[in-house]
């Protein structure tokens, strides 16, 4: 199958998987939070913690699974794995929006996900990291089915991964506050946008390279 048809169609299921977990959440906040989801955190049995545990857990066997299958090689399947997690939760969002009229703006504060401890931040941070996961997906996606020797470094790696370990510390700074049931202090955008951009640049400079030779 041409690759752009496969993306389509790799699109359509991302959506699809969205809307799931959108109805999970719908589900969970009727039982929990029939007056609408705000902070701190309310109080949820060890058990329902602990399935939601494995719930995120599947969650991320399903889109491996799904990039695994979908890519021809290792870095195609990373692509592909960026692309699903980016589409399925900027959808996840916008299923929220329709059905709960949530988040009411883009800054509303969120708890992003349980592994390994809780994400907290504004709706806003992680739909920009989907963003960012989605376009460079396409590209390496773009690349590796069009004969293209994508350039990477050790160094180049490491500035990538390193940029994404900030970001995950500037969403797990307020786990504290949700673990003791605040509201969460603040988000820490410096550092997010620190991490995004010690991320991009790598990148950046990879597709210049691969393009230049």
């Amino acid at each position: 199958m041409n690759y752009k048809k496969f993306l389509f169609w790799i699109f359509l299921f991302s959506i699809a998987f969205g809307f799931i977990e959108a109805t999970v959440v719908i589900y969970l906040r009727q039982i929990y939070y029939p007056e609408g989801f705000s902070f701190p955190i309310k109080i949820i049995s060890d058990k329902t913690i602990f399935i939601e545990y494995l719930r995120e857990f599947a969650t991320l066997i399903l889109i491996f699974s799904a990039s695994y299958v979908a890519g021809k090689t290792k870095m195609e399947k990373f692509a592909y794995f960026m692309y699903i997690f980016g589409i399925w939760d900027i959808f996840f969002y916008i299923f929220l929006n329709f059905f709960l009229n949530w988040p009411s703006s883009i800054l509303e504060y969120d708890l992003l996900f349980l592994i390994p401890v809780a994400w907290v931040g504004p709706v806003l941070a992680p739909v920009i990291i989907s963003v960012l996961l989605i376009s460079a997906g396409i590209i390496i996606i773009y690349f590796e089915n069009n004969n293209y020797k994508i350039y990477q470094t050790k160094l180049l790696w490491l500035l990538e991964i390193s940029g994404g370990f900030i970001v995950f510390i500037s969403f797990i700074l307020s786990a504290g506050d949700v673990i003791n049931r605040l509201y969460p202090a603040h988000f820490y955008w410096w550092l997010f946008c620190s991490g995004v951009i010690i991320a991009i640049l790598p990148f950046i400079y990879s597709i210049y390279k691969t393009i230049k030779k």
